[in-house]
C-alpha cells in the first residue's frame, strides 16, 4: 500500500493566492489610482512595484506574496493591498481566506445586509407560510407577517434585541425561558442552533463583531455559555420543529433552508405545515388577528 503525505492546506492555497493578486493586479489601471499611463507599459494593468508602493509595503515582500512564498501577512497590510487593487468585500474575503487570515471587516456591528424589494417580494409571496431572512449570526434582516404574528407579536417588547440594536434570534430565545418562548423543544432545538451558529463562527474568528456576539450572549444565557463550551457543529437542514403560541397552542412546522445569492452567509428560511392540525393553527391565527389568508 502507498502511503501519500497530505499537503498541508497552505501550501495548497499559496497558488491560488498568487494567481489571484495577479489577476486583481491585471485588472486596475494606472489611470483608476491616479498614475500616469506611462509609454512601453508592456504589464497589464499595474506593475508589482507600484502596488507596493500605493500600498505602503516592501516591494520585495509583495513580490513574495504574489510568488506564493510562504510568508505572513498581518490584517493591516493585506487591506492595504486591496484597497489598492480595489477589492470589493466578497473578494476582500477571498483574500483573507487565501492567506489565511482572520477576515475582519471593514465596518463593525452586526453587519446587516441590504434587502433589496425582490427578496423582501419573496417572503411576502410565501405567506400564509412563516418565512424570514437570517445572516449566518440569525440577526432577523427581513421577514413576512405571518412570521411576525407567530413568533413576534406576543412577546414583550425589548428582550429579542441582540448587542447591536437588531432583531436576533438567538438572543430572543435564550433570553425568554418563560411560557412567552416560541420553542416549545429548547433542549432539542437550542442545541442545534448554537451548532449551527458555531460552525458559521469558524469562518470568522478574530472578526470584532462576532467575537462581541458571543461574548455578550454568553454574559447574557448561562445555558448558551454551556452549549457554546461543548463545540458541536452542525450545518444547516431541513428539520421539524414545534413551536406554541398563546392563541392556537402548538404548531408542527418543517423548515427548509435557501441560500440568497448576492447575500453571502445569508438564507431564506421558510416554515411549511407538518400536518393538517398545524396548517389549521396558522389559519386560525391569521383569522383571529384579522388578516386573510391568500
Amino acid at each position: 500500500m502507498t502511503i501519500v503525505a497530505a499537503v498541508p492546506t497552505q501550501r495548497r492555497r499559496r497558488p491560488e493566492l498568487a494567481a489571484f493578486l495577479r489577476s486583481r493586479r491585471a485588472r486596475v489601471t494606472p489611470e483608476d489610482v491616479g498614475m500616469p499611463p506611462g509609454f512601453r507599459r508592456r504589464t497589464p494593468g499595474l506593475r508589482r512595484e507600484e502596488v507596493a508602493q500605493l500600498s505602503g509595503v516592501g516591494v520585495t515582500w509583495y513580490t513574495w506574496l504574489e510568488q506564493g512564498r510562504p510568508i505572513n501577512a498581518s490584517a493591516q497590510v493585506l487591506d492595504a493591498v486591496a484597497r489598492t487593487l480595489r477589492l470589493d468585500r466578497p473578494e476582500r474575503e477571498h483574500l483573507y481566506h487565501l492567506a489565511e487570515v482572520p477576515y475582519a471587516p471593514e465596518r463593525s456591528g452586526s453587519d446587516v445586509a441590504v434587502v433589496s424589494p425582490e427578496i423582501q417580494g419573496i417572503l411576502d409571496a410565501l405567506d400564509p407560510h412563516p418565512a424570514v431572512l437570517y445572516n449566518a449570526r440569525y440577526d432577523v434582516l427581513a421577514t413576512n407577517a405571518m412570521y411576525e404574528l407567530l413568533f413576534f407579536q406576543e412577546r414583550p417588547g425589548g428582550q429579542d434585541t441582540g448587542p447591536f440594536g437588531i432583531r436576533n434570534v438567538l438572543w430572543a430565545l435564550f433570553s425568554d425561558t418563560g411560557p412567552t418562548c416560541p420553542v416549545v423543544d429548547r433542549k432539542r432545538e437550542l442545541p442545534l442552533m448554537v451548532a449551527q451558529l458555531r460552525g458559521a463562527y469558524g469562518r470568522h474568528v478574530g472578526e470584532p463583531a462576532w467575537e462581541e456576539f458571543v461574548r455578550a450572549l454568553a454574559d447574557a444565557s448561562s445555558e448558551f455559555a454551556r452549549l457554546w463550551r461543548s463545540g458541536d457543529v452542525v450545518p444547516p437542514g431541513t428539520r421539524v420543529k414545534t413551536f406554541r403560541h398563546a392563541r392556537t397552542g402548538e404548531i408542527r412546522l418543517t423548515s427548509v433552508s435557501l441560500s440568497v445569492n448576492g447575500m453571502p452567509e445569508c438564507r431564506i428560511v421558510a416554515y411549511t405545515p407538518n400536518d393538517e392540525e398545524s396548517r389549521h393553527a396558522l389559519a386560525s391565527l391569521r383569522e383571529m388577528t384579522g388578516r386573510r389568508t391568500p
